[in-house]
């Protein structure tokens, strides 16, 4: 059997997927670079590289702009300054600078012709995850888009995985989570969902198999749903 056709041939348990975005679904780092560094700019301070945005995105923005202003040397208090101009400057230009990971149509369809029920769930705000999301061709895909202040903690905390399997009405056990960095994979645990990550992706500069989780993919397509086995079988 190719795994081209896998989700679609082969028998599974599950009964959802939670799938992060930015590094998983989407490669985002030229909107970061844009918006960020614009930002600085605004504000008269130094910029940053890409590689500097690679290792650091994934946990919210709120930890991506208080770590640039240390990365830069810049005084804590510029933080409220930059948040705004943060924010102005990355709704301009969201998902200009970002293109679709090769395989993730093709997954996301294929997850959902075999009976899942899908949500997004990112440490990005949600102003900015829903339009990315849209101006992708990818919102029609999920009942419901989660971002970093849809709830009271963001991932790596469990908290955000169980709220999204009760708005998905899935048993943590049999919901699987789909990201590509640490974040994901403790997230995960913690809540009881099983989790597979992605090659590529940010994952602040460690291989995704450092993480441990239950499978690491080169594509969404090639995603297996009967291979993986839920928490306690």
């Amino acid at each position: 059997m190719s795994s081209q056709n896998a989700l679609q041939t082969t028998p599974h348990p599950w009964q959802a997927a939670i799938v992060d975005l930015d590094g998983t679904l989407v490669d985002t780092l030229g909107d970061f670079e844009l918006a960020l560094n614009r930002s600085l700019a605004e504000l008269g301070l130094s910029g940053v590289d890409r590689a500097f945005i690679e290792h650091t995105v994934g946990k919210g923005s709120a930890h991506l702009l208080r770590s640039t202003l240390a990365h830069v040397q810049a005084d804590a208090a510029h933080y409220e300054a930059l948040w705004s101009a943060y924010q102005r400057h990355y709704l301009a230009i969201n998902g200009q600078a970002s293109a679709v990971y090769p395989g993730v149509v093709e997954g996301l369809t294929r997850l959902h012709d075999a009976g899942l029920k899908l949500a997004c769930l990112t440490n990005k705000p949600t102003a900015f995850a829903k339009p990315l999301l849209q101006a992708k061709g990818l919102d029609g895909f999920f009942s419901h888009v989660f971002g970093g202040d849809a709830f009271e903690r963001t991932k790596p905390d469990p908290l955000p995985l169980r709220k999204t399997c009760e708005a998905l009405g899935s048993t943590p056990s049999l919901t699987l989570m789909v990201g590509d960095s640490s974040n994901d994979a403790r997230a995960a645990r913690a809540a009881g969902c099983p989790v597979v990550l992605m090659a590529y992706g940010y994952n602040h500069g460690e291989p995704p198999e450092s993480a441990h989780p239950d499978a690491v993919l080169a594509r969404l397509d090639a995603l297996d749903l009967g291979a993986l086995r839920p928490r306690g079988r």
